[in-house]
């Protein structure tokens, strides 16, 4: 409802569009950042909430999209820093398939994926998934083209050298 008691109807049509259209590549972005569909999920979920709440601001940007990429990168790379997230749990765990004992291709990168730092796994997904410019990468995420290419250059030599090791 507008402040005048009319619906915002069209605004809650962009809305609802801009929600259907990018849940899917959002998710699959966050996934490839946490390596977890259910964290993926949660991830997703807090970064739209951020950007309905924002949505009348948002209007007025050139580029709602990216700033949603934006905000979804932000948000992975402040769960990483959260002290929960580095605790281990204690006690039998139910036996589960990891991704150790599949060869398949997809499921080693993500591996590989997961042992990098959250600022190259954020560099590479937004480069390599999302194809992102060096230019457009450093905008999302904050940070200078240089520091863009060297977590590139570092991140990739990170993950050859753990396919190498999937591979032998």
């Amino acid at each position: 409802m507008r402040q005048d008691g009319s619906a915002g109807g069209g605004d809650d049509d962009a809305l609802h569009a801009f929600v259907a259209g990018r849940r899917i590549a959002l998710f699959r972005s966050a996934f490839l950042l946490c390596g977890d569909s259910d964290e993926a999920d949660d991830l997703v979920q807090t970064t739209l909430v951020k950007v309905i709440l924002g949505w009348r601001r948002l209007e007025r940007l050139d580029n709602v999209e990216a700033y949603a990429r934006k905000t979804l990168v932000n948000t992975f790379i402040a769960s990483r820093r959260r002290f929960w997230h580095r605790e281990q749990p204690y006690g039998e765990l139910p036996e589960r398939t990891g991704p150790e004992t599949d060869t398949d291709t997809g499921v080693a990168v993500r591996v590989a994926l997961a042992r990098l730092t959250p600022r190259q796994r954020a560099v590479l997904v937004l480069r390599y998934w999302e194809d992102l410019s060096v230019e457009a990468t450093a905008e999302a995420l904050g940070m200078r083209e240089n520091t863009v290419k060297s977590h590139t250059a570092r991140g990739m030599a990170a993950l050859r050298a753990e396919m190498r090791e999937e591979r032998v």
